[in-house]
C-alpha cells in the first residue's frame, strides 16, 4: 500500500491555490472536453467549446428541477449521452429533508476520486496540527441499503456510494482514519442495531481510539445520548463477552462474536468511569484516554448542537470537517484549529467549476434594483466580506447548478477563497412578504434558549412551520426540551424568539397585525427521533440526516408527527 504523504498533498494544494483562476479555466476544459457531446450542452448549443465565456454564453443557471427529467431517463436506462459523455452507472439520493423527499443526483468514479482528494487534503492539514498514531477511529458512519432504479442502476445516500467503493477502505487506512468497527456493523441492516455497536467496538477497542468521526454533529451526539441509556448493558455484553439478543441482523452477530470476548476487568473500568462523571461532562476523553480530536460537520445547521457536543467532548478539540453536499465538494478546512463557529473553507479548484452569484445587501436594495439577479462572478473575483450564492458544475453531469447555499468570503488561501457557510439560500419561511431565513431563525432560537439554560434546561431540538390557516397567519416554532420547564420560563421564550425575529419586514408586518403573534409549540420528548427515524425508513442515511428546519403543512407525514406530540403552547405577548 502506498504511503500517505502529508507534505506532498499540501505542497500541491499549496501550488494549485496560488494559480486558482487557470486551474479554473483547465478544470472547465476539461469537465467540457469528456462531455461536451452530452445530449444537454448540445441542446444549448454549446457545440463542443469549451473556454468560460461561450459555456456561460450558452448554458443557463439552472436548478434540479432543470435537469429532473434528464435525471430521471438515465435512472429509467437509458445510456445514450445525456448528461455525461461517458454513462452514468450510479445515483446518489439526497437527504430528502429540504423538499421531504430524496431526490436523484447523478454518481460516478469521478466524483468519488473528488471526495477521495478533499479527505486525503483535509487529513494532511489536520494531521498537521494534531498528528495521530497508529490507533483507528471511532467512527459513528452507516451506509444505508442500496436499490436498483427501474433502469438498472444502484442508488443510495451518497455516503453509501462512497463507502461501497472499494477504493474507499483503502484511503482511510493510508490517512491514519481506518475505523474500529468492521463492516458489517457500518452496512448493518438495522440503524439502532449498528449504533449500539459502534459504542461496543469503541469500547473494546478503548485505548486505541484516536479520534471520533461522524458526517455531522448531531451524529456524533446521537451515539453518546444512547450511550446515557445503554452503558449498563455494554458494560454486560463486554463482561459476558456475549452480545444483547435484541441485535438480531446475522451478519452484525458473527462479526461481533469474533471481537467480543469475556472482559471483566475492561467491563468494571468503564462503570467506574461512567459512575464518576457529573451529568456525563467529559464522557469522551473518559471513555477513550487517547482520543485527540472530534471530527464532523459543525457549521450552518449544525452549530445549535454544540453546546452538547462540547459538554461531552470535555477537553478534546471540535475540528469542523469540510464543506460539500450530495452534488460534490467545494472547500477543505486547512485551518482545522479554528473553533467551529469560525471554521472556513478553502475551494479546491480542481474539483469543479464555480461560479459566485452576488447577493444584494438587503431587500431595499433589491426593490431599488428590480428583480434583476446579479450576474455570477468566478472563483478569484469574489471579494472579502461580501455574500454569495454557489454555483457548480461538476464532474457528474450538473452544468451551472445552483446549489442553494449562502457563502461569505472571509479571505484568500493564496488566490482561492476561503468560504464561511452562512445559510441555504432558498426562504425557510413567508406568510406575507416577509423573509425569515434558517439564519433568523436559529439567531431566535439561540437568544431563547439562554432563558432555559438560567433553569438548567436544554432545547433538545426545533423545527419551524408558517401557519397559514389562521387569520392573520403566524409562525410556529416546535421546540423539545429536556425536562419541565415553568409556563412563565416558556412564555417568556416565546417572546424572546419573536422580538429576535430580526429581519426588518417580520417586525412592519407583526407591528401591523399582519402578521399574527408567534406561537411556541413544545412536544413530548423523543418527538424529533420520531422524525429521524420517518426520513431513515424513507431510505435517508443516518450519515446524511439533518433535522428539518421548516416543516410545510404538504411534508403531511413529518407536521402530523408534531402536531400529534405538542403538550403546550404559547403565544407571544411581544408586539
Amino acid at each position: 500500500m502506498e504511503v500517505f504523504d502529508g507534505e506532498k498533498v499540501i505542497e500541491e494544494f499549496e501550488e494549485m491555490t496560488k494559480d486558482a483562476g487557470r486551474v479554473q479555466v483547465e478544470t472547465l476544459k476539461k469537465i467540457l472536453e469528456e462531455n461536451g457531446w452530452a445530449e444537454y450542452l448540445q441542446n444549448l448549443g454549446l457545440n463542443g467549446r469549451t473556454d468560460p465565456q461561450s459555456f456561460k454564453e450558452c448554458i443557463p443557471l439552472a436548478t434540479h428541477d432543470d435537469f429532473e427529467a434528464y435525471i430521471q431517463r438515465i435512472a429509467d436506462g437509458d445510456s445514450s449521452p445525456i448528461l455525461t459523455g461517458k454513462p452514468i452507472e450510479s445515483m446518489s439520493l439526497s437527504s430528502g429533508t429540504s423538499k421531504g423527499r430524496p431526490k436523484f443526483i447523478p454518481f460516478n468514479d469521478s466524483l468519488f476520486e473528488t471526495t477521495m482528494q478533499i479527505f486525503q487534503t483535509s487529513f494532511a492539514f489536520r494531521n498537521k496540527q494534531i498528528p495521530l498514531g497508529n490507533g483507528k477511529a471511532l467512527q459513528f458512519v452507516y451506509s444505508s441499503k442500496q436499490f436498483k432504479t427501474k433502469g438498472g442502476l444502484a442508488a443510495g445516500a451518497a455516503t453509501t456510494n462512497v463507502y461501497r467503493n472499494p477504493k474507499f477502505k483503502t484511503t482511510m487506512k493510508a490517512i491514519q482514519s481506518q475505523s474500529c468497527s468492521p463492516d458489517e456493523v457500518i452496512f448493518g441492516s438495522d440503524f439502532h442495531q449498528s449504533l449500539y455497536c459502534h459504542l461496543l467496538c469503541g469500547l473494546i477497542s478503548r485505548d486505541e481510539i484516536e479520534s471520533v468521526f461522524s458526517s455531522f454533529a448531531h451524529s456524533i451526539i446521537l451515539p453518546f445520548k444512547t450511550f446515557e441509556q445503554v452503558w449498563e448493558e455494554l458494560c454486560t455484553n463486554i463482561r459476558d463477552g456475549v452480545l444483547s439478543s435484541w441485535v438480531t441482523d446475522p451478519s452484525i452477530r458473527a462479526a461481533m462474536s469474533k471481537l467480543l470476548k469475556p472482559d471483566p476487568e475492561l467491563a468494571d473500568l468503564i462503570y467506574k468511569k461512567c459512575a464518576g462523571l457529573i451529568n456525563w461532562y467529559g464522557l469522551i476523553p473518559e471513555l477513550f484516554p487517547n482520543a485527540k480530536y472530534i471530527y464532523g460537520i459543525m457549521t450552518g445547521s449544525m452549530e445549535p448542537y454544540l453546546m452538547k457536543l462540547r459538554h461531552y467532548a470535555g477537553h478534546l478539540p471540535l475540528i469542523s470537517a469540510d464543506y460539500g453536499a450530495s452534488e460534490g465538494w467545494i472547500g477543505v478546512n486547512v485551518n482545522p484549529m479554528l473553533p467551529p463557529e469560525m471554521a472556513t473553507f478553502a475551494v479546491i479548484p480542481n474539483i469543479g467549476y464555480f461560479e459566485f452569484i452576488p447577493l444584494k445587501a438587503n431587500a431595499q436594495d433589491q426593490e431599488q434594483e428590480g428583480a434583476q439577479e446579479n450576474k455570477p462572478v468566478g472563483l478569484t473575483e469574489v471579494k472579502i466580506g461580501e455574500e454569495y450564492e454557489i454555483v457548480v458544475t461538476n464532474v457528474a453531469g450538473l452544468y451551472r447548478y445552483r446549489l442553494g447555499d449562502v457563502v461569505k468570503v472571509m479571505g484568500f488561501h493564496n488566490a482561492t477563497p476561503e468560504l464561511k457557510f452562512v445559510c441555504r439560500s432558498n426562504l425557510l419561511l413567508s406568510i406575507n412578504m416577509d423573509k425569515i431565513t434558517e439564519k433568523d431563525l436559529q439567531l431566535a432560537v439561540e437568544a431563547a434558549r439562554t432563558v432555559l439554560a438560567a433553569e438548567k434546561l436544554e432545547l433538545v431540538e426545533f423545527t419551524s412551520h408558517a401557519d397559514i390557516t389562521s387569520e392573520p397567519g403566524h409562525y410556529v416554532i416546535f421546540w423539545e426540551i429536556s425536562g419541565e420547564a415553568k409556563e412563565e420560563v416558556l412564555i417568556e421564550c416565546c417572546n424572546r424568539l419573536d422580538k429576535v425575529f430580526q429581519e426588518a419586514g417580520s417586525v412592519s408586518w407583526r407591528k401591523g397585525k399582519a402578521t399574527g403573534a408567534l406561537e411556541l409549540r413544545v412536544v413530548r420528548k423523543g418527538t424529533f427521533h420520531k422524525i429521524m427515524e420517518h426520513y431513515v425508513s424513507l431510505g435517508s442515511a443516518m450519515s446524511q440526516y439533518k433535522t428539518p428546519r421548516a416543516v410545510g403543512s404538504t411534508n403531511t407525514a413529518v407536521f402530523d408527527i408534531l402536531c400529534s406530540n405538542v403538550v403546550s403552547s404559547y403565544f407571544s405577548t411581544a408586539f
